[in-house]
């Protein structure tokens, strides 16, 4: 069985370029975001890796941390750290990783159990389930998961924008319409009356009988 949305996610304790971490301790109360590589040294993996270093701040604004997973131990990640600044000029410094024993990638349902126990010999086509960004909010739970082929860069942007929606959305009682964007109109739930949405944000627009729309709250 995968993991889906609001499953706890696994806990473990690994090796990581930051020292020895314990997954759960490590993200504390706030949000994380794990995002997994099918092998070091692949050219797509290099640029997100730079690229995640880039944008740091941007995740450090909402309370979100970043790590990095590979399939491969922890003293190729610190080389590959190398040729990732030397790439994208963004040093990385959030913690990366090492799953030799191919451990975690079977425990968040990258790999299945008959991958085998090790790394080595190994390529990255063996590995190309190992693509999935998980989302993970302060209760420790999964609140999103994106799986892209390891031909396709992912999108960070498109990360940072479902970020800014779940905190929104499990703050105030809304969501957000298809490319939603920080500081556009959001949408009532369901699960709100209309006399409620009137207290709440001071009126709404009925678009649709089953649709009303606000100013984003907050």
């Amino acid at each position: 069985m995968g993991l889906r949305i609001n499953d706890i996610a696994p806990d473990f304790t690994a090796d990581t370029t930051e020292g020895s971490i314990r997954f759960h301790d490590w993200i504390g109360d706030g949000y994380a975001v794990l995002f997994s590589h099918p092998k070091d040294f692949t050219p797509v993996c290099t640029t997100e890796l730079g690229l995640v270093a880039g944008l740091a701040q941007e995740f450090a604004r909402r309370n979100v941390k970043l790590i990095g997973i590979s399939v491969d131990p922890v003293a190729d990640h610190h080389r590959w750290k190398a040729d990732i600044e030397s790439l994208t000029g963004n040093a990385v410094h959030y913690p990366m990783i090492g799953d030799p024993e191919l451990k975690v990638a079977k425990l968040y349902d990258m790999l299945p159990a008959e991958a085998g126990d090790t790394s080595q010999g190994r390529t990255p086509a063996d590995n190309a389930t190992v693509r999935t960004v998980f989302v993970i909010g302060p209760d420790k739970r999964i609140k999103m998961s994106m799986t892209y082929p390891m031909t396709t860069g992912r999108n960070f942007d498109e990360i940072l924008r479902a970020i800014d929606s779940i905190q929104l959305t499990a703050k105030h009682k809304v969501a957000t319409p298809a490319n939603w964007k920080q500081g556009e109109d959001v949408i009532v739930t369901p699960a709100v009356s209309d006399a409620e949405a009137e207290e709440r944000f001071g009126g709404f627009e009925r678009v649709l009988p089953y649709l009303r729309r606000v100013k984003q709250p907050g």
